[in-house]
């Protein structure tokens, strides 16, 4: 049999045909538009999203036995708010994780209603990228909208109710809504009061490894499926995990995506008691703690792409030897978004400094790839600060592929960093849930067991490793020093 995993990332889709054993027979990826309407806001329209899902499921399983597909399981980008009428048609833009619009209300909701009281309702406190502070913004700016709102969902849920007709959501994804009791796993009645809205404009709440239904006659018709089931899936933070086989007590998965995650698993609920990490529920049923940030890979992309008007990465990258790692005298902060983990700041944005005559092409992209592993270690600290022992980490995301900023990474955080054979993250870990509850496996901890392996493990070095520690503890009084300065600019646009 086949199962389908779908990651529904920020540029693109990637849907993965895997069968039991975890063999992955075909990938395809279909892009969709980003839209940045105003400086500092991110949308994309749902309808895209679905669009290049159907598009990629017929690529995908062209030239195989569509009728041995047995389940799906979706993976996706977290906090957007896609907001449904009562037929379920899209009522604006979707408002992305990344979208930084929701500063008043997020001081509202830490600073009035208070981070004490957030806590208490949901583990975690206000983020410019959760999905609360989006709803109170649609309230404050787009009345006429908001009362049109029938369902609330997350970006992964609209794939999910496209392909069942069911108003489904997982506790990992819900997690990020700051509507969600995270240790009780149920709506909070207080969140919802304060947000205006009501348990019925929610979706259901499934574990990840769920059957929400089955694929709607039409759908299966369509691309010559036969009874599939799907289940409720997770968000991709959650689902990478799966894919890598973090789950359990003190398992580490580090993301390289666009965005950065630091990502704990434990079987135990737990909160950070300064909401410098987020306590969130994971897709194997337990609990996790991550630290996010908003730009990673991006960061690279950005400077690469948008400034050196170039995508040959490695040929960028060719020119940083070995002697230079540790000692550039550039730094830079990677805040292109704002910053969620630790410092949630949706005011705070990159900066080169240390820049003189001598600085080159090669100095700037070894501190874009610093930056972003300095920026990492920013939340590795924290869970370090809470006792937790991070030794070493899986290592997964577009940007693991570069074999430098994986040494880079090993070297700033002092962790050995484990690639595991399939790395394809969320959409792998889609897959694997959607194997879970076609009842293949017993749960996702013997699924992760069976299916995943670690095949390469970079070490820190010493000596190389000290060197990152200075350089570390340099980087650590930049954004302090700029964060007034920050502050003002944004006052003065």
């Amino acid at each position: 049999m086949y199962y389908i995993g779908i990651d529904l990332g920020t540029s693109a889709v990637k849907l993965l045909l895997v069968d039991g054993d975890g063999t992955i027979f075909n990938t395809v990826s279909e892009e969709y538009p980003l839209y940045f309407p105003h400086p500092g806001w991110s949308e994309q329209h749902p309808e895209d999203w679905w669009t290049a899902v159907k598009k990629g499921l017929a690529a995908l399983t062209e030239g195989f036995d569509k009728s041995q597909v047995a389940g799906i399981g979706c993976g996706g980008q977290m906090h957007g708010l896609v907001a449904l009428d009562e037929n379920d048609a899209v009522i604006r833009p979707a408002i992305l994780w990344n979208d930084g619009r929701t500063e008043k209300q997020v001081a509202y909701l830490n600073d009035v209603i208070g981070k004490d009281r957030l806590s208490a309702y949901t583990a975690n406190i206000a983020f410019a990228g959760f999905t609360a502070p989006k709803i109170l913004w649609m309230k404050e700016n787009e009345p006429e909208n908001f009362s049109r709102i029938a369902k609330i969902m997350l970006p992964k849920d609209y794939i999910v109710y496209q392909l069942t007709g069911v108003h489904a959501c997982d506790y990992s994804d819900a997690s990020g809504m700051l509507l969600l009791d995270v240790q009780h796993k149920c709506w909070s009645k207080d969140m919802l009061a304060i947000c205006g809205v009501t348990e019925a404009q929610l979706p259901h709440l499934y574990e990840s490894f769920d059957v929400v239904g089955e694929l709607r006659p039409d759908v299966a018709d369509e691309f010559g499926f036969g009874a599939v089931k799907v289940v409720a899936g997770a968000g991709d933070n959650a689902a990478a995990a799966i894919g890598t086989g973090t789950v359990g007590e003190g398992k580490c998965n580090i993301s390289l995506g666009t965005s950065g995650t630091v990502f704990i698993s434990s079987e135990r609920f737990g909160v950070d008691q300064n909401n410098a990490l987020h306590a969130f529920a994971h897709a194997d049923g337990h609990y996790h703690l991550m630290g996010c940030m908003l730009s990673a890979a991006s960061c690279n992309k950005w400077f690469c792409e948008d400034v050196l008007g170039s995508g040959d990465y490695a040929a960028l990258q060719s020119g940083i030897t070995e002697d230079k790692l540790g000692n550039n005298r550039v730094y830079f902060l990677p805040y292109l978004m704002g910053e969620r983990s630790p410092i949630n700041d949706v005011n705070a944005r990159g900066a080169f400094i240390g820049l003189s005559m001598d600085t080159s092409r090669s100095d700037m992209v070894q501190a874009v790839l610093e930056g972003v592993a300095f920026a990492l270690r920013d939340s590795v600290e924290k869970a370090r600060e809470l006792g937790i022992a991070v030794n070493a980490s899986n290592l997964c995301g577009g940007g693991a592929k570069s074999p430098l900023w994986k040494t880079i990474l090993a070297n700033v955080l002092n962790l050995r960093l484990d690639t595991v054979k399939t790395e394809e993250g969320p959409g792998y870990g889609g897959a694997i849930l959607a194997m879970v509850g076609c009842g293949l496996y017993h749960s996702v901890q013997e699924a992760c067991e069976t299916l995943v392996s670690v095949t390469d493990s970079v070490y820190p070095d010493p000596e190389l490793q000290a060197k990152y520690e200075q350089r570390y503890r340099n980087f650590r009084k930049l954004y302090p020093a700029l964060k007034d300065t920050f502050r003002e600019l944004k006052e003065n646009d």
